[in-house]
């Protein structure tokens, strides 16, 4: 009897854990892209009322963290960068 109730409490917990690592692991897609074509150098991109950015390169990386200014820096030899930034709404 007790080794029947050991095993189901297991498996509960083992199917919890799996659950939970699976929701986990699932970060929301962007809501918007933005695509920048810049001057080489430093570029901020801000937002500034109800959304938050994050690097085009960092989707998918769940420990990527989203923020209300972006920067990059390019040094590119023709004269101009581009660079991708995702956004999320936050109202």
């Amino acid at each position: 009897m007790m080794k029947r109730v050991l095993i189901r409490a297991v498996l509960a917990l083992a199917l919890v854990s799996c659950g939970w690592m699976l929701g986990r692991a699932q970060t929301p897609a962007p809501d918007f892209t933005l695509s920048i074509d810049a001057p080489g150098g430093q570029t901020f991109v801000t937002c500034t009322k109800g959304c938050e950015l994050q690097g085009w390169r960092d989707e998918g990386n769940s420990r990527a963290e989203r923020m209300q200014t972006y920067w990059y820096r390019c040094t590119g030899t023709g004269g101009r960068c581009g660079a991708k930034v995702n956004g999320w709404l936050t109202h």
